[in-house]
């Protein structure tokens, strides 16, 4: 019976790392194409945030923010339980944000003469893991995925 209830908990993971996967994709997106259209033409000191679609420097980031996603949707549903814990939820949001923007500015400092395109991807960073988080409190919601159930619960 138990091993029953374990891949039944292995699915729903999936199916939240796979909705995560999706909404940090989608908000990879939008911010690419505002990237594009809009901070590298009015902000020349984010010139090196341009990428099109045909370079495949995209291809690879679009890639890790999917893996970055299903990563985190799996993650969140056991950090959230079946809490509505919004310090809870913002901490997990902020813990993959923080992590991986400060892992882009900390290359920023390393490695380039001005820091403030990584300091916007890093913003971004922490944005695109808020839409995954309402993603997935939605689908929650929707009873699309069912929270993780802790072993301390009745």
């Amino acid at each position: 019976m138990k091993h029953t209830n374990d891949m039944a908990e292995r699915l729903e993971s999936l199916k939240a790392g796979k909705i995560a996967a999706l909404s940090v994709f989608l908000a990879f997106l939008i911010t690419s194409f505002l990237n594009n259209l809009l901070l590298v033409k009015y902000f020349t000191a984010l010139s090196i945030l341009q990428l099109n679609i045909q370079d495949w420097r995209w291809w690879i980031s679009g890639a890790i923010s999917c893996f970055c996603g299903l990563l985190f949707g799996v993650t969140y549903r056991y950090i959230i339980r079946s809490d509505d814990n919004p310090q809870l939820k913002a901490g997990g949001v902020l813990a993959f944000g923080l992590v991986r923007g400060l892992t882009q500015v900390d290359v920023g400092l390393c490695c380039y003469s001005t820091i403030l395109p990584f300091i916007v991807l890093g913003a971004q960073s922490i944005v695109w893991f808020a839409i995954a988080a309402i993603a997935l409190d939605i689908a929650i919601k929707l009873s699309w995925i069912k929270p993780f159930k802790s072993t301390y619960e009745n």
